[in-house]
């Protein structure tokens, strides 16, 4: 059985992560150097991914007649800081902007997989939420690679 309270939490949720995976970018392309274009054009892709995810489910929490979160999640926070302390002693390097976006991506596969197994998600909302899911994996599988590459 749907249920609207359920729909609304979830999206909200998933609002909170894409506002993570935007925040947790903007942090990434602070401390890439200028040798790093290649990652600077994927992570600004990254953030203009997460804005049209936020953007399609604020919509539809709207349509539910509820508000949209407009903030981070505690853990984001608690992720965005650790990047922060792990930073003053590895440095501003390649492999460790790496190493921190696949944890982010390996965030945002976790909340969106939890999402899908929530009893009374409606069908249209599945579905939306398997399509991100599965370009954000895409995505998560294109910073695996680079991270691989430069880590080998």
């Amino acid at each position: 059985m749907e249920n609207s309270t359920v729909n609304t939490e979830i999206l909200n949720d998933l609002i909170q992560i894409n506002n993570d995976r935007v925040a947790g970018y903007q942090k990434a392309l602070s401390e890439l150097s200028d040798n790093d274009s290649d990652l600077r054009s994927l992570f600004s892709e990254m953030i203009r991914q997460s804005g049209q995810h936020e953007s399609a489910l604020t919509q539809e929490v709207q349509v539910l007649g509820a508000s949209a979160e407009s903030g981070t999640t505690t853990s984001g926070k608690i992720y965005r800081a650790w990047m922060d302390v792990k930073a003053v002693f590895t440095g501003h390097d390649r492999e460790t902007a790496l190493n921190n976006c696949e944890f982010g991506e390996d965030a945002a596969q976790k909340a969106y997989k939890t999402a899908l197994e929530t009893e009374g998600l409606s069908t249209n909302l599945r579905s939306m939420i398997s399509e991100q899911k599965a370009d954000l994996r895409n995505s998560h599988d294109q910073i695996k690679v680079l991270r691989d590459s430069v880590s080998s």
